[in-house]
């Protein structure tokens, strides 16, 4: 398919102000299915619809109520009334939605991954007897539908563990457990978001992830990544809730030769396409454990422009659709770290616009609930440890000016 023929592009998820202004970048004209619809996405788009109605003095009520699937197929449905799309680019929430993601595709064609590749690499239990056959390091893994499961489990694995939801997204309802009893307060809060957990043998070390591109049989990685979860300054209530990124993450050479390894062993055994994200726990011992997959654009996407120079959207189409790969260089020295704030307590939302690096900009005058995401920071810097303390500083400074509702 020649380019000339992608023109209007369709971003659909939780997380999709990157992917509308790399799209827009790129010379396409974008829309968006999306869950908050801030202003700087509706600026950039065409055409917008949001799960979150944002209208001032109203409040946008809590993900874990309003997030619904299904409400993204309407949405898509509603603006392929209005307008013309030529492909989906998809973003984060729907990773584990697999009937969503089929009706999605049958609407407009997914540009990536297809939903059969996605649900191979995110049915974790199925997923991870693949890489056992592989040979790939992962956390020992085992289904709990009871918390006498879990508790059986634990104990064959050995404490510590993490309890986590089968399906989800962001770290939401992942917790950890070194006792029976912690097993069952675990289990419990895993289960308000998925009747089905996982056990896995808890691995110490660094959370970080790999951002590459598949183009046939051909794998780039693009980046090495810190995650950031949990982190309390940001007021994250979830422990292991999705903070942000630091791009690249520091790592020996053969730490990072090992993880490329891993992720173009997997890439090309599933047949990944585009854009693509291997989670992994980088243990004491050096050792790359893979936690998952994500098999569409990251939360990393803007950071791992600015610091390779390239537009992610225009190589994600490339890849896709012509087979070749963007030549990339680290601009030297550059590091870039996203930062996800949430409400300290129920706020009013003031203007953030004045911060040039506040990203997924609420309208001003909005009611956001205690926890709830509020806003994204992007900052760079001459080291990871600067590019990390400017996003930290702009984070203050937006704190400082938030009031109570």
């Amino acid at each position: 398919m020649p380019k000339t023929e992608i023109q209007n592009l369709l971003a659909v998820g939780v997380d999709t102000v990157s992917i509308a202004n790399s799209a827009k970048e790129a010379g396409y004209r974008i829309y968006a299915a999306d869950y908050f619809g801030d202003m700087d996405l509706r600026r950039v788009c065409s055409g917008c619809e949001a799960i979150v109605e944002q209208k001032r003095g109203k409040p946008c009520g809590r993900m874990e109520s309003k997030f619904k699937p299904r409400a993204f197929l309407k949405m898509t449905q509603s603006l392929l009334q209005k307008h013309k799309m030529d492909a989906i680019l998809l973003s984060s929430g729907l990773d584990d939605s697999f009937a969503v993601l089929h009706r999605l595709n049958d609407l407009v064609p997914i540009l990536g991954n297809s939903p059969e590749v996605v649900e191979a690499v995110r049915k974790k239990p199925e997923f991870f007897k693949r890489l056992k056959y592989l040979g790939i390091a992962h956390p020992e893994t085992a289904m709990a539908k009871s918390v006498d499961e879990a508790k059986v489990a634990a104990l064959e694995m050995g404490y510590p563990v993490v309890v986590k939801p089968v399906r989800g997204f962001g770290g939401l309802g992942i917790r950890t457990a070194q006792s029976p009893e912690e097993i069952e307060k675990a289990f419990s809060e895993a289960f308000l978001i998925c009747k089905d957990l996982l056990v896995q043998k808890a691995v110490n070390g660094i959370h970080a992830s790999v951002s590459f591109l598949v183009a046939d049989k051909d794998v780039k990685v693009l980046t090495l990544n810190k995650q950031l979860l949990g982190l309390d300054f940001l007021f994250q209530r979830e422990p292991f809730g999705y903070c942000g990124n630091t791009v690249p993450l520091d790592l020996s050479g053969l730490i990072a030769k090992k993880c490329r390894y891993i992720v173009e062993k997997i890439a090309l055994h599933f047949g990944l396409k585009g854009s693509n994200g291997i989670d992994f726990v980088i243990s004491e011992e050096g050792t790359p454990y893979v936690v998952e997959v994500n098999p569409r654009f990251q939360g990393t996407l803007e950071c791992v422009e600015k610091v390779l120079g390239i537009n992610l959207v225009e190589s994600h189409v490339n890849a896709c659709l012509h087979g070749f790969l963007p030549a990339t260089e680290q601009k030297t020295p550059t590091f870039c770290t996203r930062l996800i704030l949430h409400a300290p307590e129920r706020i009013m939302t003031p203007d953030l616009t004045v911060f040039r690096e506040v990203r997924d900009v609420p309208l001003p005058g909005i009611i956001i609930e205690k926890g709830e995401p509020l806003c994204s920071i992007i900052t760079e810097g001459e080291t990871q440890k600067l590019s990390f303390q400017n996003a930290r500083r702009t984070a203050e400074s937006v704190f400082s000016v938030l009031h109570p509702a």
